[in-house]
């Protein structure tokens, strides 16, 4: 049973057909607010670009039109989360980088949502729990390899 009293999917397909509405209950239950969410998004993208990402890379990314991509980018600099630098390749290309507090917030952030992991995951065994994790991780990367290699453009 779930916590919402609905039954685990027994067979395979239905179970398959459930991932996808079980990721969107992910995302919507991390953090206290839209505006968070959206902040980490960037910051975390800005993160593990390492200073090679620009807006238009950010809104690539996230899965999201350029305006909507400047306008997180705008708050998260307007915070003193990110700053803009100029490209040592090109000089006219303008690339994202963390700041001290910006990599703060995404360390804070990351602390926030192990917690959470660890209450919701409480009553599961730390095997589980553990394996969980592993699957979950793995699961993130290959779906950045699976964005890069392009085949979500469909």
């Amino acid at each position: 049973m779930t916590s919402q009293g609905q039954p685990v999917p027994a067979d395979d397909d239905s179970l398959l057909d459930n991932v996808g509405p079980a990721l969107s209950r992910l995302r919507r239950r991390v953090g206290s607010g839209r505006g968070d969410l959206t902040r980490n998004i960037v910051l975390n993208v800005v993160g593990e670009a390492a200073g090679r990402i620009t807006v238009g890379g950010v809104a690539e990314e996230m899965g999201v039109a350029q305006p909507v991509a400047s306008r997180a980018v705008a708050a998260c600099i307007a915070e003193g989360l990110l700053r803009r630098v100029a490209s040592q390749q090109d000089g006219r290309s303008t690339l994202l980088e963390l700041t001290d507090a910006g990599e703060a917030a995404r360390r804070a952030y990351a602390t926030e949502q192990r917690r959470v992991f660890e209450e919701i995951t409480a009553r599961w065994d730390r095997a589980d729990r553990l394996q969980f994790a592993r699957f979950l991780t793995r699961y993130g990367q290959d779906a950045s390899a699976w964005t890069a290699r392009g085949t979500s453009r469909g």
